[in-house]
């Protein structure tokens, strides 16, 4: 039901702890109760709601399949637990620099790889994945993908330089990091982090590059539709998680609100946008007096005083 990789991994291990916490027990109905429980356990394991979304995703695909094959005769109710949205942590240049010194001083080939992922925002799976038909001319093709959407994007400068492989002898591999695994990767990432001083920051997983590239594509100002392009994200509402990053469409706000008024536009009400007939009287139209202010005003053809 789930194609080799680590998410396939991260599945079997969801699957083997729900088993746990039901003992084993065999049922022909999953009913809400049941479900309600698993949750709470879960929860009370400290489990956060975004842990328990991807618990439940996997459940819920595992007991759809066994309702159509006639194992089970009813479904609970899956309703996704609110998630907050946490900080997004992305590398800075000068954090760029350092670690990817230490990646390269451990191998050429996973300095190569950062440098591709983080200029090309790709997951590590899609990066490795890639094989040489897959890179024509500028730009780069990514076919296996998490959402299953191909999709192609430009190469920069350097990540044109990285993907070519220096001269060695013998066969050349079937993409341009085809050498290394995601464990081999994994391994020497943490060893060049906790070099530099980031190793007790769990947020410094491969997977920050991707985030990192997502963050400067917001912050120069490339709009959410075309990152989430770039990104291969399946929703916008997933890309919107870096639309906050965006701050130079805020900028005119600060103009306004530092801006003096003038005091000619202070006493001007017809100029401001929130006047309206109800409250503000007509310009063109005099004000109605009253019946004893009429009486008292002299007549037409009668003298001043």
């Amino acid at each position: 039901m789930w194609d080799d990789g680590r998410h396939k991994y991260n599945v079997s291990s969801f699957i083997g702890e729900i088993d746990e916490i039901l003992l084993g027990e065999r049922f022909s109905a999953f009913d809400q109760t049941t479900l309600d429980n698993l949750i709470g356990t879960l929860r009370q394991r400290g489990n956060s709601n975004a842990t328990i979304n991807r618990k439940m995703a996997a459940l819920s695909k595992l007991l759809r399949k066994a309702y159509k094959m006639g194992d089970i005769h009813s479904l609970p109710e899956f309703r996704r637990q609110k998630e907050r949205a946490g900080r997004i942590r992305f590398l800075e240049r000068d954090e760029e620099a350092r670690l990817f010194a230490a990646i390269r001083s451990r191998s050429e080939d996973a300095y190569r790889l950062s440098v591709f992922l983080v200029d090309s925002g790709c997951r590590l799976g899609e990066a490795l994945g890639l094989i040489w038909n897959d890179i024509q001319e500028h730009r780069v093709s990514f076919w296996i993908t998490k959402s299953g959407r191909s999709r192609t994007i430009p190469m920069t400068e350097r990540v044109k330089e990285v993907i070519k492989l220096p001269p060695t002898e013998g066969r050349r591999p079937k993409g341009p990091f085809t050498k290394l695994s995601q464990a081999q990767y994994r391994a020497i990432w943490n060893d060049a982090k906790a070099e530099v001083g980031l190793g007790a920051d769990d947020q410094v997983v491969p997977h920050i590059l991707r985030h990192t590239c997502a963050s400067r594509l917001v912050q120069g100002g490339i709009d959410i539709r075309r990152v989430q392009m770039w990104l291969g994200h399946q929703t916008l509402s997933m890309t919107m998680r870096y639309a906050h990053l965006a701050t130079n469409d805020l900028d005119g706000c600060v103009t306004v609100l530092e801006t003096p008024r003038s005091s000619g536009a202070a006493n001007s009400v017809e100029s401001s946008v929130f006047s309206s007939p109800l409250t503000t009287p007509s310009a063109s139209k005099p004000a109605r007096k009253s019946k004893s202010e009429a009486a008292k005003a002299p007549g037409k053809g009668s003298k001043a005083n």
